[in-house]
């Protein structure tokens, strides 16, 4: 699905609009790939509890491992798109540098906030079935507000707080920097990401094993 969405893009940039910016597109490219990462740890995880009733009546387990299993899923999808995104880089001719491999952390941060949205709504859905039917619409609104179809740093100035309240917006800049431009982390940047990553995976954590034992009555 990402490098489909990335290939109409590049319809868009490349063919349609006349543009040549090969680093746009790679911003893009890498960009979708990691926004899918937490997006598919959200979608999937949403219903991981409600749509697992007899396994939740009938066996004894953590019940926090469903939506912990679908990030782990995500994850295992989102690592594919990693040769695939080298090898789009190395053809439109954008340079390789040790700065890359910078990429690993940002991956693992943005595999935790994955999953603490993950386990945070999959709680809430519990409890608000329609939250389901509401991601399609948030998903959408994300993907438009974060630095996926521009780089942060052509932002304007009268649209720079979506820095500061969407968590996206530092996980991205810091992986388009790392994999797209081959720059050295902007540690401020990734403390954010950390912040909104690890932050969210507490709190997600705490709200589910405080109403865990309450699942078993409401799905």
């Amino acid at each position: 699905n990402p490098l489909l969405l990335s290939g109409i893009y590049f319809l868009l940039i490349r063919i349609i609009a006349g543009n040549a910016d090969s680093t746009r597109y790679a911003h893009l490219t890498a960009s979708l790939f990691l926004f899918y990462l937490v997006s598919n740890a959200m979608n999937s995880g949403t219903r991981s509890v409600t749509s697992s009733e007899s396994l939740i009546l009938n066996t004894a387990f953590p019940r926090i491992a469903l939506p912990l299993s679908t990030t782990i899923v995500s994850f295992f999808k989102f690592l594919p798109t990693i040769p695939v995104f080298l090898v789009i880089k190395f053809a439109i001719g954008l340079p390789f540098g040790w700065n890359m491999l910078w990429g690993a952390v940002v991956v693992l941060i943005a595999t935790f906030f994955g999953a603490g949205i993950a386990i945070l709504i999959s709680a809430a859905n519990v409890y608000v079935r329609d939250i389901a039917n509401f991601l399609p619409y948030l998903n959408r609104i994300l993907l438009y507000i974060s630095p996926v179809l521009f780089e942060a740093s052509k932002v304007s100035h009268k649209l720079a707080f979506l820095k500061n309240i969407n968590p996206f917006f530092p996980i991205l800049d810091a992986w388009s920097r790392v994999m797209v431009h081959n720059e050295a982390l902007d540690w401020s940047e990734v403390g954010k990401g950390a912040i909104w990553a690890f932050g969210t995976f507490a709190i997600g954590t705490y709200l589910f094993l405080s109403r865990e034992r309450e699942f078993a009555v409401r799905v």
